[in-house]
């Protein structure tokens, strides 16, 4: 028992001087909630000179607020599920750039987001004219098989299955897109701030 104590001693007194040793690195929340202040009026239009506004920060805040700045650009980099989504995001990525005086790699990762936010509107009308062919042609056949003649198309829009499987696929789609934008979202964020 006293050699467990006497290596537990050992391994607090290491662990003590260890922690007196390393540098203490103070992150100020007051900078990033700054940093975020100014990306949200940035992505408001109320900044036009991004880059500008960080440069007028005092040297030892610009790398917390250019977190802070960075976080709330990504965030709003999102799947454009309608027009107000698919501008904010432009705006973000314009405002990326900006923050990173559009850096080789950092213009590469965004010319990779907006490839994706393009591929995203696109594979989504794609996959959905594709199960509502699929659904018609099932609907078709069954009436055929039913022996059912009406007048006028079938809309496999009203069919009840049509809304569960578009559910499903819409949901895999952007679990998919989210992956690839999340990935990039970490690769500028540890190249802006590193």
């Amino acid at each position: 028992m006293a050699e467990i104590k006497s290596t537990m001693e050992m391994v607090l007194e290491r662990a003590a001087k260890m922690a007196k040793e390393a540098p203490t690195i103070a992150v100020d929340d007051s900078l990033i909630k700054k940093g975020m202040r100014i990306g949200a009026d940035f992505l408001n239009g109320n900044i036009a000179d991004l880059h500008g506004e960080l440069l007028r920060q005092p040297d030892k805040e610009q790398m917390e607020v250019r977190k802070g700045i960075a976080q709330t650009l990504l965030r709003n980099i999102v799947l454009p599920r309608d027009e107000e989504l698919q501008q904010s995001s432009a705006t973000a990525i314009k405002g990326i750039l900006s923050l990173a005086q559009n850096a080789g790699e950092i213009s590469s990762i965004c010319g990779e987001f907006q490839q994706l936010l393009e591929q995203y509107g696109k594979h989504k009308e794609q996959t959905v004219q594709q199960l509502e062919d699929a659904l018609r042609t099932q609907l078709e056949q069954q009436q055929m098989a039913n022996e059912k003649t009406e007048q006028g198309s079938v809309n496999p829009a009203m069919h009840p299955q049509y809304r569960e499987e578009l559910s499903k696929i819409l949901t895999s789609l952007n679990s998919q897109y989210n992956d690839a934008l999340t990935e990039r979202k970490t690769m500028i964020l540890s190249r802006l701030c590193p």
